[in-house]
């Protein structure tokens, strides 16, 4: 099957052809007849999966249609980094298909945002916060709305979203069609689409919430004050391309990254209290090699497309299976294969029980000199342990 199998505008068809995309992902095949449809759908996929060009071919292609109506597509995103990302994907089809779009999320000035907002728009691709900002002062309203997409959406509840997207919900038409798209599928999902959605369709694409096979994953043991000897180790033994480099806090995200630049390595940090345009600069810089290395808290770990990255180290391991998951889904797309290495301590062994319970195998190791023993408390079904050998005692009569 290819793209020209579906009934697309032939503009989006042009669009994708000078792209050189050809064939359909698995959840695009699945996904686009639905849309086109006008059904409500709930697909969960692995990330990197093609979702983005999955709701966008169909929807663009039916408001393509009908153009004397204003804001009539509202995709929710949890990041700014993500609603770039969006927006770019869907910027050549919109243009082609000449269709507006309004981009929507904080951390920058409101000035732009309310003319593209007020000069009126198809498509708003928003951040739920800033577009509720928007929403209390006039700037837009949704009575012509006819798609919302929430993408990313078991993000936008674990950063707490769910009451601004409630806000929203209730001032949207009830009439409209709905899609979520969603790596992982939470049971708080399940609650919000029984009240927002109609009988919607289900598209499970791969095995949900285990990563693609193509991504090797490897545990190193390491003591938490040896971490950075260990890591300039892995960059002197080991030929790496790219990285990005996950941490859980935003202080330490940035001490490494000096660090690393002091040791010579091209390294930037993104995390959330930098300005956007800093963060913005991070990113294009890392896109196009100006920096090897990109040091992140999750801020980064989902749904952001960077080609090409052969290795994701877990600085700090995460502590939820689902984190791990997205953390390493940045690299190995498309296909492609890819390293993630997790650095775990000893007292971080439930945390790794999680995780390995997750993908369903306990995972290899990397041991360097002096390497802590850290266990393993999670077994595949049906492990059996061997039994510690008896000492044989003579008695003494």
């Amino acid at each position: 099957m290819t793209f020209d199998d579906f009934e697309l505008d032939p503009r989006c068809l042009r669009v994708l052809h000078a792209q050189s995309i050809v064939i359909p992902t698995a959840v695009q095949e699945r996904a686009i007849p639905l849309a086109l449809a006008g059904r409500d759908v709930i697909v969960t996929a692995q990330t990197g999966s093609g979702k983005t060009l999955a709701y966008s071919l169909p929807i663009l292609t039916r408001l393509a249609r009908e153009t004397n109506r204003r804001n009539r597509l509202l995709v929710l995103v949890p990041t700014r980094e993500l609603a770039i990302q969006v927006d770019a994907v869907m910027r050549d089809l919109a243009k082609a298909l000449h269709l507006h779009a309004a981009l929507v999320y904080g951390g920058v000035g409101f000035g732009t945002q309310i003319n593209q907002l007020k000069k009126g728009a198809d498509i708003i691709v928003a951040t739920p916060g800033r577009l509720l900002d928007h929403m209390g002062r006039g700037n837009v309203r949704f009575a012509d709305l006819e798609v919302l997409i929430f993408d990313e959406a078991d993000r936008m509840l674990d950063m707490g979203f769910l009451p601004d997207i409630q806000r929203i919900l209730a001032k949207l038409p009830v009439d409209r069609q709905t899609m979520m798209f969603s790596a992982t599928f939470a049971p708080e999902l399940q609650v919000l689409t029984s009240r927002m959605m109609r009988d919607p369709e289900r598209i499970e694409v791969g095995i949900v919430a285990k990563p693609v096979e193509t991504v090797r994953q490897l545990l190193i043991p390491v003591r938490p004050e040896e971490k950075s000897r260990v890591l300039l180790n892995i960059f002197r033994d080991e030929h790496i391309d790219s990285a990005i480099i996950f941490l859980r806090t935003k202080d330490r995200t940035d001490r490494l990254a000096k660090f690393l630049k002091k040791t010579g390595y091209k390294a930037a940090a993104i995390h959330g209290d930098l300005t956007q345009q800093l963060r913005v600069k991070a990113l294009e810089g890392f896109r196009s090699g100006k920096y090897q290395i990109l040091v992140a808290t999750d801020v980064a770990a989902r749904g952001l497309d960077i080609e090409d990255i052969s290795h994701v180290i877990n600085y700090d391991i995460p502590l939820n299976p689902d984190d791990y998951i997205h953390r390493i889904g940045r690299t190995a797309r498309a296909a492609k294969e890819g390293d993630a290495w997790t650095f775990v301590t000893p007292t971080e062994h439930q945390a790794l029980a999680g995780i390995e319970r997750a993908v369903g195998r306990n995972l290899p190791r990397k041991e360097y000199e002096g390497a802590p023993p850290v266990l393993s408390t999670w077994h595949p079904p049906g492990f059996r342990p061997t039994a510690p050998r008896r000492s044989i005692l003579r008695r003494r009569r």
